[in-house]
């Protein structure tokens, strides 16, 4: 832990890549693993393309459900330690950044500042017809939709006629409006994409937290980092693809303790890696 210690200390700029296991500790639904399901679909049958084209209904129901429980949670100690420590390095003329494949706006939420949403956001609409981007907190985010979207298997689709789901507000268009999301089988935002591209070739240190690591392009955004020498940490519950990535001939460790820099109490996460050129990192305490 102490050689953790003395590199956290010099980094100068830090680049955080966070997934779902951070918003789990808020009860958000992560669509993951046993019990991933809404209704009887996994995310991966709705968060498409053609899926909005088949049944943009059942589509809105799905996210309506999602916007609704985030209108309900709150950062969780994991959220705010990393803002708290933005704060803090900022203060010491230090750069942090947070690139999530979130899209719960927690980190948001929470006051971190210098935020990359690769994935997009559930409180931003894009319009089919006019491509326009908006905020939108409605909630309900159109009146057909209130008290739609349950959960539970065997509920039945609302079936709502697209004219009813939410349309554009721009003058002149009220086209159909789809989630501002990223999509299986979409593209991540080129500029996007581009920002995040300077912040991985300017840090001097990488956080992996709570992220599974298997879903592309994120899921090569430390392993690039790594291969320019930059030390790479991996904060999960459990071990992901990434850890045999990094780890080399390191054994697995098992420390329960949250980052070392975040010193914020209850939470749960675990240290199971470092890719740090002569040193391996552990819970000294």
């Amino acid at each position: 832990m102490a050689d953790f210690r003395k590199v956290f200390a010099k980094a100068k700029h830090i680049a955080i890549l966070t997934g779902a296991g951070v918003s789990a500790e808020s009860g958000v639904p992560t669509f993951r693993g046993a019990g991933g399901y809404w209704r009887k679909w996994k995310a991966q049958d709705l968060a498409t393309p053609q899926a909005f084209a088949r049944d943009p209904s059942r589509v809105w129901e799905f996210y309506h459900y999602r916007r609704e429980i985030m209108h309900s949670k709150d950062p969780n100690p994991g959220h705010l330690a990393i803002a708290e420590c933005e704060a803090r390095l900022c203060e010491q003329g230090r750069r942090v950044v947070v690139i999530t494949q979130n899209i719960d706006e927690l980190h948001r939420k929470a006051g971190t500042k210098n935020l990359l949403e690769i994935h997009g956001s559930l409180f931003k609409t894009q319009c089919t017809a006019c491509g326009n981007v908006a905020e939108n907190y409605k909630s309900p985010i159109c009146p057909a939709l209130s008290g739609k979207g349950a959960a539970e298997p065997g509920t039945e689709d609302a079936r709502i006629p697209v004219e009813k789901l939410p349309r554009c507000e721009e003058a002149g268009c009220g086209g159909l409006l789809r989630p501002h999301v990223v999509w299986f089988g979409e593209n991540l935002d080129p500029a996007v994409l581009e920002e995040v591209d300077r912040e991985l070739a300017l840090c001097d240190l990488c956080l992996v937290v709570g992220t599974s690591s298997v879903v592309y392009p994120a899921a090569m955004f430390a392993p690039q980092v790594s291969a320019r020498g930059v030390p790479v940490a991996e904060f999960n519950m459990e071990t992901t693809p990434a850890t045999d990535r990094f780890r080399k001939s390191w054994k697995t460790l098992d420390c329960s303790f949250w980052l070392a820099c975040f010193p914020v109490a209850g939470s749960s996460f675990c240290l199971f890696l470092v890719s740090f050129p002569g040193a391996l990192w552990h819970n000294s305490s």
